[in-house]
């Protein structure tokens, strides 16, 4: 008789009681908007960082992108280097002050911005430059930074994918950066659903972001409700957005911060599981972080060699027979069709990126798979390519 094959998601979050109880009692208080449980996730993420920094809750981060290049004053026709090898808000926040991203080819070892490339891409109308960190693991910061010194360019760091991750001995979001924007998006590392926060030691950068999140008020509803001024009276001193993060959203992260480290080692063994059962496969394994530094195991990205019996998307597919889900990060900017389209762009100009892209899985690793469903993914793979 037939048996249903029992499905393995490629990510799902790892919600707790402690998560749930939070919620419900910011919903029981009747502050459901941004209000004191944003202020003490806010409060509670700048002491992670040694307490030198400021963090502004927003509700992605893409937003958290947008508040921070707006805050450098990016402005029309400049120009901001990043890398195709990322998800599109990366780039489009930049077009959205009708400034112009420049992409710069990827390590191929690391799968982040080439260093190199960025320095070969630099103009005259260059300002500010967006590394991403890929996966989890950190980009050459030392060396991004400066080059943004030697060249009085701005930086901006896509951590979506890195917390918690270090650079040097130092947690992503405590470097010499003008800002650091986490993403928070429910298959993050960790999750409040949607959301996101943006980590500056600017108090200037700070500011900003804190009146721009929220329609250019001068003071958000709580604010006002705790201030000594009128609750009822406010100034609006710029043309600001919709950005600001929710109670009910900060309530998990709350929690989730306080599981970090817990949420990357699990995510750490099952990558080290990985690791030590593929080796002799015909397959490029993702690179370890260097001695002492900390990855945040976002994602595992496997590629497939010439040697493997069968291509990337069959390999996928075969995946999928066995029930198990995977995923491609990332289908590379340069061949998607806005931005191949708006800015020429040609798949030859960058060899690392398409190269990678062609060869790429992402395995399902998060820390609600069990061991049993970690072998699964092992098994599957290896009844595949031996």
């Amino acid at each position: 008789m037939a048996t249903t094959l029992t499905y393995l998601p490629f990510a799902l979050p790892d919600i707790g009681d402690d998560e749930i109880d939070e919620v419900v009692d910011s919903m029981r208080s009747g502050w459901l908007t941004t209000g004191p449980k944003a202020r003490r996730f806010e409060q509670d993420f700048t002491e992670c960082f040694g307490g030198d920094v400021e963090a502004l809750a927003v509700n992605s981060a893409t937003s958290g992108l947008h508040l921070a290049l707006e805050a450098l004053g990016i402005c029309s026709e400049d120009e901001v280097i990043t890398t195709p090898y990322t998800f599109t808000a990366t780039a489009e926040v930049v077009r959205y002050f009708n400034a112009n991203p420049v992409f710069a080819d990827i390590d191929p070892h690391t799968l982040n911005i080439d260093p190199s490339a960025i320095e070969s891409a630099i103009t005259p109308r260059t300002k500010a430059i967006i590394p991403v960190h890929f996966g989890g693991l950190a980009c050459d910061m030392d060396s991004i930074l400066d080059i943004a010194h030697r060249y009085n360019l701005r930086v901006v760091e896509d951590a979506a994918h890195a917390l918690p991750t270090t650079s040097g001995s130092r947690l992503v979001g405590s470097l010499q950066s003008d800002a650091t924007v986490f993403s928070f998006y429910v298959t993050k590392p960790l999750t409040t659903g949607e959301g996101g926060m943006v980590v500056t030691r600017n108090p200037e950068i700070a500011a900003r972001c804190r009146v721009m999140r929220l329609h250019g008020i001068d003071r958000d509803a709580f604010e006002r409700y705790v201030s000594n001024r009128p609750a009822w009276y406010y100034e609006v001193v710029g043309p600001g957005f919709k950005y600001n993060m929710t109670d009910i959203a900060a309530s998990i992260g709350i929690h989730q911060l306080r599981k970090a480290y817990q949420l990357q080692r699990r995510r750490g063994e099952i990558a080290h599981e990985y690791t030590r059962s593929f080796a002799g496969l015909p397959l490029v394994l993702p690179p370890q972080p260097n001695p002492g530094e900390l990855h945040a195991w976002h994602l595992y990205v496997i590629r497939l060699t010439d040697d493997a019996r069968v291509d990337r998307n069959r390999f996928i597919e075969m995946m999928a027979d066995m029930g198990i889900s995977t995923s491609v990060h990332f289908i590379p900017l340069t061949m998607q069709p806005y931005w191949r389209d708006t800015y020429g762009l040609r798949e030859r100009d960058y060899p690392n990126v398409m190269d990678c892209y062609r060869r790429t899985v992402s395995l399902p690793i998060y820390t609600r798979m069990t061991d049993e469903d970690v072998q699964r993914v092992v098994g599957a793979i290896r009844s595949i390519l031996e």
